[in-house]
């Protein structure tokens, strides 16, 4: 039996919700597949200001540092807005600290939620894209100041930053459509045209079967509206991917619904929804728990190298949301709770009837 060690990091407002209902699901795949998974939660963000003054605490890093994998729920609030210390500064902090260069985000709308998309089914049905995101540079992380009369934020990449988010998006296209497409602001930014520069020259010389392009980030944002389906691999800094990530989310009709996977080079990785904290609904248990159940999943195949269970996990939540169980976001009426005890219902389902396929067919 092979045994993990997982940090849960359930964070503010649903958060707490979603990563339970995670992991609810991640422990039917333990009793199922035979893997020992445990958990160890510790505080982050604005819960971790509350107790501790700091949005990061060192138990929470020690911690997050010696383990296999980590699963974030969400942080942040107006609760700690105008503080000293915000709740952001705790994940961005951990991002950092862990070396998580690369974000993966990956958009796909399925037949079950196509009608729930704001777009028209005919410019979002099939879309499979992925959003490979660099973390922990640019302007989020840059030197800041702050006058009475002004305020700065300084945008810094480096040729190596460049290059090792670069090879992560190309090896990624090669395992899907065989292309990227670098979004940046090449027209006016020097930032932006050594990442054209850097990355022209790594497919060059690494990655030339892989189909490449580049484009504005304005004009992207249009085309991820109006022509989804054109898109397999978008390649971006750290603010970009942001903003695309949370814009594209609505393709499948609602942010609740996206998961992603925060790697570097070696040690564990961290998993977590795209969504916020949503403090108006949290303790309602409406919240919807897709994209941290599919967090898990990617935590999974990425963390800790379990791909036939990381599919499980996924086939599972498509059959769920195929049999017309949906959370309020999508209109429905299942509850949080609710909605992830249907996909361990489904997962045992699954997983026991291709059990007894095997058994008839090579017994």
């Amino acid at each position: 039996m092979k045994t993990f060690n997982i940090v849960v990091l359930p964070g503010d407002g649903v958060g707490r919700e979603v990563t339970a209902a995670a992991q609810h699901v991640l422990r039917a795949a333990e009793e199922l597949f035979d893997i020992d998974l445990r958990f160890t939660e510790k505080l982050i963000g604005g819960a971790a200001i509350d107790a501790t003054g700091d949005p990061l605490p060192k138990e929470t890093l020690e911690a997050c540092r010696a383990c296999d994998a980590v699963l974030l729920g969400a942080v942040g609030g107006p609760k700690w807005d105008g503080g000293k210390r915000r709740p952001e500064e705790g994940l961005l902090g951990l991002r950092k600290a862990l070396g998580l260069f690369a974000n993966l985000r990956p958009i796909r709308v399925t037949e079950a939620t196509l009608s729930h998309s704001p777009l028209k089914s005919e410019i979002v049905r099939d879309v499979d894209l992925l959003i490979v995101r660099e973390l922990t540079g640019g302007a989020y992380f840059g030197k800041k100041t702050r006058d009475a009369n002004s305020a700065t934020d300084l945008c810094i990449y480096t040729v190596e930053e460049i290059e090792r988010i670069a090879r992560v998006a190309f090896r990624a296209a090669r395992e899907r459509r065989n292309h990227v497409t670098l979004v940046d602001k090449a027209n006016v930014m020097e930032t932006s045209r050594l990442w054209r520069e850097v990355v022209a020259r790594i497919h060059a010389k690494e990655f030339s079967s892989v189909e490449f392009d580049y484009m504005l980030v304005d004009t992207a944002a249009m085309r991820l509206i109006q022509k989804p389906r054109a898109f397999d691999v978008l390649l971006t800094e750290n603010m970009f991917g942001d903003i695309l990530s949370d814009e594209a989310s609505m393709l499948p009709g609602s942010i609740g619904l996206l998961a992603s996977a925060s790697i570097g080079n070696g040690g564990p990785g961290l998993f977590e929804p795209v969504h916020g904290s949503a403090p108006d609904i949290a303790g309602e248990d409406i919240a919807n728990p897709v994209g941290a159940i599919v967090s898990a999943a990617m935590m999974l195949r990425y963390g800790l190298e379990l791909p036939t269970e990381a599919d499980a996990l996924e086939g599972s939540v498509a059959k769920v949301l195929a049999s017309g169980h949906m959370t309020a976001d999508l209109g429905g009426k299942e509850t949080c709770s609710g909605f992830a005890r249907a996909v361990v219902d489904a997962l045992r389902r699954s997983f026991w009837a291709s059990k007894h396929y095997s058994q008839m067919h090579w017994g």
